[in-house]
C-alpha cells in the first residue's frame, strides 16, 4: 500500500473514531437524561401498592431480576440493536418510522409528491430491495382500504400526543421525586414546602427554556456522567457492604418466583418496574443529533452498567432494610456523601427534565412542518446546533400543566402510574411500526416481524395491562392529555386537507385566466409580485378572486408554493424547482420550494433572494423551456445552488447633476448570465417587490352534516383564529403584503 494512502486511511480514521467518542460524550447530556434519573423513584413506586405485603428478600430479588432483565430486553436488544437501525436517513422517532413508511409503501396521508421528485437524491436514501409476497400484500392492503390509512396516521398521532404527555410527567416526576429527599434528612417538613420547592424549580426551568440549551449544554453531559458515576458507586459500596450474594438475583428464575409468590400483587406491581425504562425511547427519538454508532458506545459501554449497579446497591441496600422501602434510594446514600449526591441528583432531574422538554419542542415542530399541528412561533435558540428550538407557546403550556400535576396530585405514587402508561403506550406503538417497517421497508419475511412482535409486544403488552389497571389512580392523564392533543391535531389536519383540496379544486386554468383578461382589459404594473398558495398547477382561485375584482397586476408573477416532505431534510441543490406558466411575453413562473420536516426555513429576506435568483437561473440556462401549460402536467426544472445570492444594493447617486440625496436603488444577480429576461427581472425587482397571500375563511358547506359543522367552523375556526397567521408565520413584511379576503366552502 501507498504509504501516504496509507497515512490518509489512519487520518480519516482517528477522525471517524474522535468525532463518535465526542458524540458518544454528548449524547450523556441530551439522550440519557430521563433514563439514569429512574432509580429515584423505581423501587418506591413498585412497592407502593399492595407489594408492600410481600416484603421479603425473594420479593426484593424478584424485582431486582425484573429490572436487570427489562432493562436488557427493551433499551439494549429491542432499541439498541433492532430501532435504531430504522432511522430515516439519520433521524428517529416516532414521525421517522411514518416518515420511511410513506416514502417506502406509499402508505402515508402526509406525503406531498411532485412527478419531479422521482429522480431526487432525498427521496432514494439507499438501494432497492427486491419486493417479498408479504411486503405486496401488506401494500396492496393499505392501497385498496383508505380507512386503514387514516387509522395508521391517528394510530402516529395517538403515539405523538403520548411523547408530548411525557413533556409534561417527566418534569413533573422527577423533579418531586428529588425534592421529596430532602425529608429523609428533615423528616417534619411539611409536604407543603416540598410541593413549593419543585414547583419553583419547575418555574426556573421553563423560565430559562428562551435562552436555548447550548448556552448551558456543556454542563449536561458532564452532571449526567457525574450522576451515572455517583449512583454506581453507592451502588457498588451497597452490594460490599450489606449483601454480596445479591448478584444472583440477576437470574431469570427469580423473576419466575417473584410472580409465583405474590401472584396477581406482583402483576398490578409492573406499573412501578416499568419506570425503569422511562427514556430509553429517547435513544431513538433523538438520533438525528448524534449517531447510531455513538448511542450504542454510550449506552452499552456506561450507561448501562452504571444503572444495573445501581439497582443491584438499591436491592442490597433493601434486602437488610425492609422498613426504608418508601425512601430506599436516599437512605441508600452513606451519610458521609448524601448531600453531594442530593445536589447531583436534583441537577440530573433538571437535565432529564430539559431533554424531555426539548424533544417535545422538536416533535411539534415537525407536527407543524407536515401539517399536524397548528402555526405556532418556532425560535432557533442556535445558529451552530441545528434542531435546538423554543416555543413560547407550548413552554408556558407545558408549564402550567407540570404545575397543575405537582400541586394536584402532590404524591409521586399517582404521577407515576401516569408516567409508566405513557411511557408503555410510546413503545407499543413503536413495536407496532417496526412490524410494518421489517416488512414494507426492510423487505423481510413476515415471520421475522411477527417474531420481533412476540418478543417485545409480549413483554410490553404485559406491563401495558399492569399499568392501564391504574387508569383511576392517575392513569388517566397521559390519555386524556393524548387525547386532547390527538383531537386537535386531527382536526388541524382534516381541516388543512379540505382547505387543499377546495384549492385544487377550484384552480383557474391559465388560458380561462387570460381570456377573462383580455376581457377585463388588465394593467400589469411595474415589480414583481410573490404568490404564495399551495396549488402546484394552474391558478390559485384567491389569484383569480383578485383579478375579477382588481384588474391589474404586477409585470412579474412568480407563484410560490412550499411543500413539507416526509424527509427529513431536502439538499439546498434540491430544493426549488422553478416552470414558467405560459408563454415568455406572459412573465409568469411557478416555484415550488421543498423542506424536509426538520429543515430550518430562511427568513424573509433570503427566502425573497433564494427564489429570485432561482428564477434568474432558471432563465439563464431555460429561456424558452420547461413551459407549464394551463393543463397539468408541465415538467419543472430543479434549481440546482445557485451560483451566488442576490445582491441588493442601494446606491446614493444625485439626478440632473444636482446633489439632492435621492436614492437610487439597484439590484444585481451576481454570476447569472444577462439576458433580456434578467435584465427585465432586475427592473422590475428595482420597481418594488410585493407579496400576495388569502386571507380565508373556511366554512362547513351548508349541506355539510352536523358534526362536519361542528369540526370545521367551531373547532377548526377556533384554531385558525388563534394561531399565527401565515404571513407572520413566513416572516412577510407587513408593508409589502397584500392579502386577498375569500370564503372557502369546503
Amino acid at each position: 500500500m501507498d504509504p501516504e494512502s496509507a497515512s490518509s486511511t489512519r487520518d480519516s480514521k482517528l477522525k471517524l473514531y474522535t468525532t463518535t467518542l465526542c458524540l458518544a460524550y454528548q449524547s450523556f447530556g441530551v439522550v440519557y437524561g430521563d433514563l439514569s434519573i429512574s432509580p429515584i423513584y423505581v423501587y418506591k413506586s413498585t412497592f407502593s401498592g399492595r407489594l408492600r405485603l410481600h416484603e421479603d428478600n425473594d420479593e426484593i430479588l424478584g424485582v431486582l431480576s425484573l429490572v436487570f432483565w427489562t432493562l436488557t430486553l427493551i433499551p439494549l436488544c429491542k432499541y439498541i440493536i433492532f430501532v435504531l437501525g430504522a432511522d430515516d436517513n439519520g433521524e428517529g422517532g416516532t414521525f421517522a418510522l411514518y416518515s420511511l413508511l410513506c416514502r417506502h409503501a406509499k402508505v402515508g396521508l402526509l406525503s406531498t409528491f411532485h412527478a419531479s421528485d422521482d429522480n431526487a437524491s432525498f427521496y432514494n436514501s439507499g438501494p432497492s430491495l427486491k419486493e417479498t409476497r408479504s411486503s405486496s400484500i401488506l401494500k396492496q392492503f393499505f392501497e385498496k382500504h383508505w380507512s386503514s390509512q387514516i387509522v395508521l396516521l391517528l394510530f402516529v398521532l395517538l403515539g405523538t400526543g403520548m411523547v408530548i404527555g411525557d413533556g409534561v410527567l417527566t418534569p413533573s416526576m422527577s423533579v418531586l421525586s428529588a425534592v421529596y429527599g430532602v425529608k429523609v434528612k428533615i423528616p417534619n417538613l411539611h409536604e407543603n414546602y416540598t410541593v413549593c420547592i419543585a414547583c419553583v424549580i419547575l418555574v426556573g426551568l421553563f423560565a430559562l427554556q428562551h435562552y436555548g440549551t447550548h448556552r448551558v449544554g456543556f454542563l449536561f453531559a458532564p452532571i449526567l456522567i457525574a450522576w451515572l458515576l455517583s449512583i454506581s458507586g453507592v451502588g457498588i459500596y451497597n452490594i460490599l457492604h450489606w449483601n454480596p450474594r445479591i448478584v444472583s438475583a440477576l437470574s431469570p428464575y427469580y423473576a419466575y418466583n417473584f410472580f409465583k409468590e405474590t401472584g396477581k400483587d406482583g402483576w398490578r406491581s409492573l406499573g412501578g418496574i416499568v419506570l425503569c425504562i422511562t427514556g430509553a425511547e429517547a435513544m431513538f427519538a433523538d438520533l438525528g443529533h448524534f449517531s447510531q454508532i455513538s448511542i450504542r458506545l454510550a449506552f452499552t459501554l456506561f450507561v448501562y452498567p452504571c444503572l444495573i449497579l445501581a439497582y443491584m446497591g438499591e436491592a442490597a441496600y433493601l434486602s437488610q432494610h425492609k422498613e426504608d422501602l418508601q425512601s430506599s434510594f436516599y437512605k441508600a446514600i452513606p451519610e458521609v456523601i448524601f448531600w453531594p449526591v442530593f445536589i447531583i441528583a436534583t441537577l440530573a432531574t433538571v437535565v432529564g427534565s430539559q431533554a424531555v422538554i426539548s424533544a417535545t419542542f422538536s416533535i411539534i415542530s415537525q407536527c407543524r412542518a407536515l401539517s399536524c399541528f397548528p402555526r405556532v412561533r418556532i425560535i432557533h435558540t442556535s445558529n451552530q446546533i441545528h434542531g435546538q428550538i423554543y416555543i413560547p407557546e407550548v413552554n408556558w403550556i407545558l408549564m402550567f400543566l407540570c404545575l397543575a400535576v405537582v400541586i394536584g396530585f402532590r404524591d409521586t405514587d399517582m404521577i407515576g402510574n401516569a408516567y409508566g402508561l405513557a411511557v408503555i403506550i410510546v413503545m407499543l406503538i413503536t413495536t407496532c411500526l417496526m412490524f410494518l417497517v421489517i416488512v414494507m421497508v426492510w423487505k423481510r419475511t413476515i415471520l421475522v416481524a411477527i417474531t420481533f412482535v412476540i418478543i417485545f409486544g409480549s413483554i410490553e403488552l404485559l406491563y401495558f395491562s399492569a399499568c392501564i389497571t391504574k387508569v383511576l389512580k392517575g392513569g388517566w392523564v397521559p390519555i386524556v392529555l393524548s387525547l386532547i392533543v390527538l383531537f386537535f391535531m386531527s382536526i388541524w389536519h382534516y381541516g388543512t386537507l379540505k382547505k387543499r383540496s377546495f384549492e385544487l379544486q377550484n384552480k383557474v386554468c391559465l388560458d380561462t385566466l387570460l381570456t377573462l383578461g383580455r376581457s377585463l382589459g388588465i394593467n400589469r404594473v411595474r415589480g414583481i409580485c410573490l404568490i404564495y398558495s399551495n396549488v402546484v398547477s394552474g391558478v390559485p382561485p384567491m389569484f383569480a378572486h383578485f383579478v375579477t375584482n382588481f384588474p391589474a397586476f404586477h409585470e412579474i408573477l412568480v407563484f410560490v408554493t412550499i411543500q413539507s416532505l416526509t424527509v427529513p431534510k431536502v439538499p439546498a441543490e434540491e430544493q426549488v424547482l422553478v416552470s414558467r406558466i405560459g408563454s415568455p411575453e406572459y412573465r409568469l413562473f411557478r416555484c415550488i420550494v421543498r423542506y424536509g420536516y426538520r429543515d430550518v426555513r430562511k427568513d424573509a429576506y433570503a427566502f425573497e433572494g433564494h427564489v429570485l435568483n432561482s428564477v434568474a437561473e432558471f432563465l439563464k440556462g431555460n429561456s424558452d423551456g420547461c413551459v407549464e401549460s394551463g393543463a397539468y402536467g408541465g415538467e419543472m426544472t430543479v434549481i440546482r445552488q445557485p451560483s451566488s445570492q442576490l445582491v441588493d444594493a442601494v446606491i446614493r447617486q444625485p439626478e440632473n447633476g444636482a446633489a439632492t440625496g435621492t436614492s437610487r436603488r439597484k439590484v444585481r444577480f451576481s454570476g447569472v448570465g444577462f439576458n433580456k429576461e434578467v435584465e427585465e427581472l432586475e427592473a422590475a425587482r428595482e420597481a418594488g417587490l410585493a407579496y400576495m397571500m388569502g386571507n380565508t375563511c373556511v366554512m362547513a358547506s351548508e349541506t355539510s352534516s352536523y358534526l362536519k359543522k361542528f369540526v370545521i367552523d367551531i373547532v377548526y375556526g377556533f384554531l385558525r383564529r388563534n394561531c399565527r397567521r401565515p404571513a407572520t408565520s413566513l416572516g412577510v413584511p407587513h408593508t409589502s403584503l397584500i392579502e386577498v379576503g375569500m370564503v372557502y366552502r369546503v
